[in-house]
């Protein structure tokens, strides 16, 4: 919550005070240091799967991608409601530009909100670091790595954020008012849920399909074979050292097709390859479908066009902004709102992506919408070009409202056209 400068400084002394007190480092760590430290867990597929592994399946990375690069490039602006109705844009508010235009002085607001939209799809949680001058002013945004950052309420009820500054290693404190948190599904209000961690079976099945595949096409996409000899080769150490030097002579896509020499009485075999081995390429699709659903993103966003068409596909992008793109933005619309507004500034301003032009469909419908609202007097000329990214009419009847029938002003209406 922003505050008043001098409530501000106190708290910063407080805060200054605790941070002494609880300060950690990677040679002491507290309790919660040690929680993060903890690299994931295996699946029962046998793969590592934390929030960075997750990210070598092209699925998991393609849905973490397309979030955060589609809530980026949604305009984000302060808006200021109206004395008489309505809302405009907060151009002389201070905390506009930096929404807008760039959080700080090496980020743009597109990689900014990139970034912790990466970590809010990865790890459930996205932080960053509130910058505040002497009169109490947001007058920057920091992004906080999540995998380093850990919150907790203290026995006085207080919310207080850990986390690792990475030149020196050590940990550190912050209060609340010094971090703006933008939490995904969780249950206890405090932080989200990680849905790497929660849907590790799924991912690490992922994971493990794409090893097989790459095993399987590194030994030449042929299976295991036995060489059967009619004499005794040796100790253990020589069938080791025989069979290394013919894996090394013979494994792999770019040692297909070797000549192989026998030496005399030995035989190769190759042993047959299941069925059910030659189909994890249907596993893989399958599990496509199941790294979707976690993150609800289309199939054909990711490239799984079996069963969209040109009419499902639209329909389906419209379901995207509506029930996955919607629901974070408000996200970050209201901790926005709570974290970087004083409490009287929330009662009249309020930050909104525009989410408009992901929901324009195909031109003709768009148009025909449009010219709709045209002939009800819902819009005039200049809303309409404004829409469509073109230039206004100069002169009032750019401003002019229209209603249907004899298309004349709204306020003529009843005046017999006059």
């Amino acid at each position: 919550m922003r505050i008043p400068f001098l409530s501000n400084w106190v708290q910063r002394q407080a805060a200054e005070a605790v941070l002494e007190e609880r300060s950690a480092t990677l040679a002491n760590p507290d309790s919660w240091l040690v929680d993060w430290l903890m690299d994931g867990e295996p699946a029962s597929s046998g793969i590592l799967v934390n929030e960075t592994t997750a990210l070598h399946s092209t699925a998991v990375f393609a849905c973490v991608r397309i979030l955060a690069e589609t809530i980026a490039s949604l305009p984000l602006q302060l808006y200021q409601q109206r004395k008489q109705g309505g809302k405009e844009v907060a151009y002389s508010h201070p905390l506009h530009s930096i929404l807008h235009d760039s959080p700080n002085e090496e980020m743009t607001a597109f990689v900014f909100i990139e970034t912790l939209m990466g970590h809010l799809a990865t790890w459930g949680n996205a932080y960053a670091e509130i910058e505040w001058d002497g009169a109490g002013r947001v007058i920057g945004l920091w992004p906080l790595r999540p995998d380093q950052t850990w919150v907790n309420r203290d026995a006085n009820g207080a919310i207080w954020f850990h986390t690792i500054i990475q030149r020196t290693g050590d940990a550190v404190v912050l209060p609340a008012y010094r971090v703006l948190h933008i939490p995904g599904l969780g249950f206890d209000g405090l932080k989200g849920y990680s849905p790497i961690s929660k849907q590790r079976e799924a991912i690490g099945l992922t994971l493990a399909t794409e090893k097989y595949g790459a095993t399987y096409f590194g030994n030449g996409a042929r299976p295991g074979g036995v060489i059967e000899t009619t004499r005794k080769i040796g100790d253990q150490a020589a069938i080791d050292r025989f069979r290394n030097q013919w894996n090394d002579m013979h494994s792999g896509l770019q040692k297909q097709h070797r000549i192989a020499i026998l030496e005399e009485g030995m035989q190769y075999k190759q042993i047959g390859l299941p069925p059910e081995d030659s189909q994890f390429l249907q596993t893989r699709k399958f599990q496509l479908g199941e790294i979707a659903r976690i993150f609800r993103v289309p199939p054909h966003m990711i490239g799984d066009l079996e069963r969209s068409t040109n009419n499902n596909i639209e329909h389906q992008s419209i379901e995207f902004v509506m029930h996955t793109i919607r629901p974070w933005v408000v996200r970050w619309e209201q901790a926005i709102k709570l974290k970087l507004l004083t409490r009287p500034e929330r009662k009249k301003y309020e930050a909104l992506f525009n989410v408009n032009g992901l929901m324009r469909g195909d031109y003709k419908s768009r148009q025909e919408g449009l010219n709709i609202m045209r002939q009800n007097g819902i819009i005039n000329a200049n809303t309409w070009l404004e829409m469509e990214d073109m230039n206004p009419i100069d002169g009032p009847e750019g401003e002019a409202y229209l209603v249907n029938g004899n298309m004349t002003p709204v306020g003529a209406t009843g005046k017999g056209g006059e």
